[in-house]
Formats: C-alpha cells, structure tokens, sequence
C-alpha cells in the first residue's frame, strides 16, 4: 500500500460549471519575448519565448527600484535623506538626470529620475549607498541573490541600470513577477509610475518626459518602465486595470518606438475585451473533502484561501475544469488554515492555473482504538495488495 500517493477528485459542484461560445484566438505579437498575465486570476494570457533570458536595458532598473523600496519599508533609507553622485554616476550617459560629482540629491528625487527619467545616473547613486562594499558591481551582486529569492530564475545583474554588459539578462517572465512585487508590495509608491513628467533642478528640458506610451490615452496604465539599447531592441514592462482587473504585460526585442506603442496598446485592448473573469465563489467556501490518515476523522474539508477568480475567453465553447490534487491521506495532525491541497483550473486555449485550499478543520491524532483501527486498515491492504492506495 502507498500511504502517500497523488490523489486526483473531480469537483463536480453546480457552481462550478460555465458555458461559452465560439472560438478564442491568441495574440501574435511582433515582440521578441512577451507575457501577459491577468493579476487578479493568476491567468497567465501569453507567454512567448518567456523564459529566455535576454538583454533587459533599462527595464532591469525595476529590481533597483524594488530593492530601494525595500531599504526604505525596513528603515535603512529615508526618502529626504541626500545621497552624494560619484564620478561613476556621473560618468553614465544615455538617458540621465545630468547629476555631477558635487551634487547631493534627494532619495525621492533619484527614485523620479529613476521612474520618470529612466536616469543611468541616478541608478548608480542609490545602488552605491546600498551595496555591502560601496560599488554598483557590489550591489549588482545581491540585485541578483535578491531576485533568485523573489522567483527570478532567469535574471543575472551585472549593473543597476540595464547599460549593455556580458551577461546582464532577464527573461519577460521574471520581469512579470517583479512588476507584479512592486504593485503589492509597495502600493504607497506605486503612483509614481504614473507620472508623465518630472524636473530635476531645471537640468533636463530634453528629458523631462516618461516615455511609457500608454499613460495618456485613457486605457487604465499606470506603469511601468520601458527600455531600449541596440542589443535588447524596443521593451516595456506595463501594466493597466480596468473595472477591477488588472494585467501586468512584458514586451521585449521590437524594433522602434512606434512598434513599441503600437504593441503594447494592441496588447492591453486585447487583454480585457477577449477575456472574462468570472468570481464562482467567495474565499472560505468549502468545495471539497480529503482523506485523513490516523486522525479523529476520515476526512478534512477543504476550503478556498482566496476568492475564487477565473479568467476565461470570451469567444471559447470549451467549459472549464476543476480538480482538486493533494498528497494523501493526509496524515493528522491537521491545523485549520493548513496549506494541504490545491484546486486546478483548465480552461480551453489558457494555462492551468492553481489556488491553494486550506483545511477547514482542525484534526487531531487519533487515540488508541484510532490507531488500532488504523493499524488494521493497513494489514488488510498489504494482505490484499491494495496498489490503489485508498483506506
């Protein structure tokens, strides 16, 4: 008998049953690489070489900017506190907030340069006073432990700002889940990505302009950074929320500005008119049972950890499907809130996507007659060769 073997249940509650019509089409983007998901499902919309690991310009500057962000929440960085410009940063060039080497700037204003600006300069000033030794190399290092432990597993940082180097690269996907951090892990600064202008000290007349350009046509973007050298073409990281929804979107490798704007526009209209969320149940509802082993009771309920969110194509005559996988039965004793088991969701011309479900109840160990009980369940399956796996 395998007391611990995949046990699959086909959820066949009436609330989770749907009916669409028609046929869904995909987007063929001219990007590169490209992903598209929908934040408030966890749908995955489009992925397109998403996990190759590509020259990022100066769309990497979102993990500096999340590190910032971090220093800042954990009292190590204070937004009015000034930060010297060295001749590193100072020596940067391309888009720039023309700092000098006798400048004291403001951490809220390096963070505008950074976000608004795109400025290389301003990357270099704050990655410097956060580094263990002082150096931008010196950040860039924990840049690249810190995003292997936020799931970036195809990102490597030689810099802080996306300048052309051997080996700096990322992949759609892990900018993705870095937008993704920022909107939900900093919401109090999460505005200023919305930001379409910004003067720093009257320097730069030239550049004073967000180039995401999206921001002004009404469409719900918000954010967040574009990027461009000759290796890494046209990209953007963006992100737009309609009626609710939001979607994050990558665009990497287009070839001018034009296909750039084009892309992502075509991309968020797409996003929210072929794809609906429909809510089939409120997070708590109990949507299933799970086999307990050696516990006071045969079985635990299973309950949604969230509101249960699924996105689905508007023009799709498939009809979802949902099952409930864990690893039992499991054995007591069991928490109520216990992570231990996740509900499955397929949906026609779409990823599966997953939600954690939690144990409804709290089961305890089993006393003697419990275990004697259980005992004897497992004798009588090892004499009659239960492959099954069941109790």
């Amino acid at each position: 008998m395998r007391i611990l073997s995949a046990i699959k249940v086909i959820i066949s509650s009436i609330f989770l049953y749907i009916c669409l019509f028609s046929q869904a089409y995909s987007f063929d983007t001219k990007a590169r690489a490209a992903y598209v998901i929908d934040q408030t499902s966890g749908t995955i919309l489009l992925a397109k070489n998403s996990d190759l690991p590509l020259p990022p310009a100066s769309m990497s500057k979102l993990m500096t900017l999340y590190m910032t962000f971090e220093f800042i929440k954990a009292g190590r960085l204070g937004l009015n506190e000034k930060l010297p410009v060295s001749k590193n940063a100072a020596n940067y060039t391309g888009s720039t907030m023309f700092l000098n080497p006798s400048d004291r700037v403001a951490v809220v204003d390096l963070l505008r340069g950074i976000i608004v600006l795109s400025g290389n300069d301003a990357c270099a000033v704050i990655a410097e006073a956060l580094s263990p030794d002082g150096t931008e190399a010196g950040f860039a290092k924990i840049m690249t432990e810190r995003g292997k432990q936020l799931g970036l597993e195809n990102s490597t940082f030689k810099n802080s700002n996306g300048w052309p180097a051997d080996g700096h690269r990322m992949s759609v996907r892990d900018l993705g889940i870095l937008a993704a951090r920022l909107i939900s892990d900093f919401p109090e600064y999460y505005p200023m990505f919305a930001e379409q202008t910004y003067e720093f000290d009257g320097r730069a007349p030239a550049n004073n302009r967000n180039r995401n350009p999206l921001l002004s046509l009404g469409i719900g973007a918000d954010g967040l950074k574009t990027g461009h050298t000759q290796e890494a073409g046209y990209g953007l990281v963006g992100s737009a929320k309609q009626d609710g929804r939001r979607i994050i979107f990558v665009l990497s490798g287009l070839g001018s500005q034009e296909d750039r704007a084009q892309e992502a526009e075509s991309i968020v209209k797409w996003a929210f008119r072929q794809f609906v969320m429909r809510k089939f149940a409120p997070g708590g509802s109990e949507i299933g049972k799970a086999k307990v082993w050696n516990g006071n009771s045969r079985d635990v309920s299973l309950v949604l950890e969230n509101d249960l969110n699924v996105m689905l194509p508007v023009l799709s005559s498939g009809k979802p499907s949902f099952s409930i996988e864990y690893i039992g039965p499991i054995k007591a004793p069991i928490a109520k809130g216990d992570k231990i088991a996740e509900l499955v969701i397929k949906s026609e011309n779409l990823p599966e996507t997953r939600h954690s479900l939690l144990a409804g109840d709290n089961i305890y160990s089993g006393g003697f007659f419990i275990q004697v009980r259980t005992a004897g369940q497992y004798l009588i399956n090892m004499l009659f060769k239960d492959t099954e796996g069941n109790l």
